[in-house]
């Protein structure tokens, strides 16, 4: 049971995670604050686990290992929502947690308190990872990598929740793909720099550039079907330092989303076709260089587990509070923790006050979803008082359903 004392720690560590929130692998002040709230609640804790990575034990006796899963970075985004507890990085580059990342922290520690307090409920053993650098999809793979599941056991089952501008006090799962996997790739154009007074001397990447930006705009039409959700987005264009000076080079980042491997391989085979032929057509004087910056794939849980989960939601909350959440082209990569047919679970958490809810335009929950700050927005704020004991009693009720009693 979520205490009312356990529940204002929480509130504090949360408030000050928010005020202080760090970019992707270099989330030290982030670990050692979330190393130190588990380790109060009698967690084993080691450190440095693939970067910043952070993982915390909690044993009671035989039975299952479970796995609670949240996230350490934040956002290159300047925060605008007028807290008082809004973020205090503003240099060399604005840092805002826009993701909700410290709430499911809180969440986390809150849920290793509860069961901490509450031993006669459970037996087995609780692990609680805090991942680092989730936005650039790297940190998982490398706790993975630094040997995660041989130094700590192989799980029975890997849970996580995310933010999401739903009412706060509700979660929502999905019955299938709940994100989108992901691709990121970087391309670089080599042209041949010069004077803008003589632009036939030289080979302007830019020209290339944009013309490639505007070619990949048809190739999903072009090599998937209209029933295939793929998205891409060129999010990058960087070339040149003046007005006056063709540089030499130009580079371009962009990221394919969709719901099978397959479709994720055609768009990016096409991608690296559309780029080198117009660098052909541009004659530049060396092929392009591309690369795949991170990869990460659909996020599918495991079906079984997932019933269980959200049967044990609807029981904790009420069917009321528990909804449907269609597939959503966000990027995860949480998937990574299923490597080996390891079970996982992953739901969203409301986050939107009554107020702002009520304020929404539209008539439908839809219209209204798509009218609030969403994640990655610089006003996007969670109802803590809500949304932060929802998220742990969400937590709590999902770990026990794995557990043993």
């Amino acid at each position: 049971m979520l205490t009312e004392d356990l529940l204002k720690t929480l509130t504090t560590f949360y408030l000050d995670l928010h005020a202080h929130p760090e970019l992707s692998g270099k989330e030290e002040r982030t670990a050692a604050a979330f190393a130190d709230r588990l380790a109060d609640e009698g967690c084993r804790v080691t450190t440095g686990v693939g970067g910043h990575g952070v993982v915390g034990v909690l044993e009671n006796g035989e039975g299952p290992l479970v796995v609670i899963r949240a996230e350490l970075d934040a956002l290159p985004v300047a925060e605008r929502t007028g807290l008082p507890y809004a973020s205090r990085v503003t240099a060399p580059v604005p840092v805002m947690h826009a993701c909700g990342h410290d709430l499911h922290l809180a969440a986390a520690a809150g849920a290793a308190g509860v069961l901490a307090r509450d031993r006669g409920r459970w037996r087995g053993t609780l692990m609680v990872v805090g991942q680092p650098a989730e936005e650039t999809l790297s940190g998982a793979r490398a706790m993975l990598d630094d040997g995660l599941y041989e130094r700590f056991g192989r799980p029975d089952a890997v849970l996580a929740q995310h933010a999401a501008p739903l009412p706060a006090g509700m979660v929502a799962h999905g019955a299938g793909p709940v994100t989108a996997g992901g691709v990121t790739l970087r391309a670089v154009i080599h042209g041949r720099g010069g004077h803008a007074a003589v632009p036939h001397l030289a080979v302007d990447p830019v020209v290339t550039a944009a013309a490639t930006v505007l070619r990949l705009q048809g190739v999903v039409a072009a090599v998937t079907a209209p029933a295939e959700q793929v998205v891409l987005t060129v999010g990058e264009l960087r070339a040149g330092d003046r007005a006056n000076v063709v540089p030499d080079r130009a580079e371009l980042g962009l990221t394919v989303r969709g719901f099978s491997e397959d479709a994720l391989d055609r768009v990016c085979a096409a991608v690296r076709r559309v780029v080198r032929a117009e660098c052909a057509a541009s004659d530049c004087p060396g092929p392009p260089e591309i690369t795949v910056v991170n990869r990460s794939p659909v996020n599918l849980p495991d079906p079984g587990l997932t019933a269980a989960v959200r049967e044990a939601h609807v029981a904790a909350f009420g069917g009321h509070r528990v909804t449907g959440w269609p597939p959503a082209m966000a990027t995860e990569d949480f998937p990574l923790f299923a490597a080996g047919g390891v079970p996982t679970a992953y739901w969203m958490l409301g986050t939107a006050g009554p107020r702002a809810w009520a304020a929404a335009p539209g008539r439908s929950a839809a219209e209204r979803l798509a009218a609030l700050p969403p994640n990655h927005s610089p006003f996007f704020a969670p109802h803590v008082r809500i949304a932060l004991p929802t998220g742990v009693t969400a937590l709590v009720t999902a770990a026990l359903c794995r557990l043993a009693a």
